[in-house]
């Protein structure tokens, strides 16, 4: 009796389409939960380098919550490239500004693989939108309801 690892091939990946209403979620773990549908790590054919994670849309993005006080407290930095170019906003004023899904967009880019050709192409399968609609409707997306999943998922106030 010989045991061996199933080990999925690119060409063998059937992936799915998903939609994730991210309205009043909290935002680690709806980040959380979408770094694990990118990856393909709900499936029981997970193989670590290859692609077989799901495409992913969320909308409403905008509505997204924060638990305690990281609205306020939670500051994104970067830095210009220039000497003392070092910026900084708070997580409340980038979901107030011009693009407030860059702040799931940048936590679900940090809970993947650093640095990697391969993160970098599971990131392309994430489509946010700060609206509830999406142009994604002829790939039949199945719908998740993200807050029924848990009750820790969704804060009301």
């Amino acid at each position: 009796m010989k045991a061996t690892t199933a080990s999925l091939k690119p060409a063998e990946v059937e992936k799915k389409w998903i939609v994730i209403d991210a309205k009043d979620a909290v935002v680690g773990r709806l980040a959380s939960f979408i770094a694990m549908r990118l990856r393909g790590k709900h499936r029981p054919d997970y193989t670590p380098h290859v692609d077989c994670g799901d495409f992913v849309v969320v909308v409403n993005a905008d509505k997204v919550k924060f638990t305690g006080k990281k609205l306020s407290d939670k500051i994104f930095y970067w830095h210009t490239g220039h000497p003392g170019g070092v910026k900084q906003r708070t997580a409340g004023q980038i979901l107030g500004g011009k693009y407030p899904e860059r702040v799931l967009e940048k936590a679900v880019e940090r809970m993947l693989p650093k640095e990697s050709p391969l993160a970098r192409k599971q990131m392309t399968h994430l489509r946010i939108y700060t609206g509830e609609e999406h142009p994604h409707a002829a790939q039949n997306p199945e719908t998740i309801a993200f807050a029924d999943l848990n009750a820790k998922n969704v804060r009301s106030a």
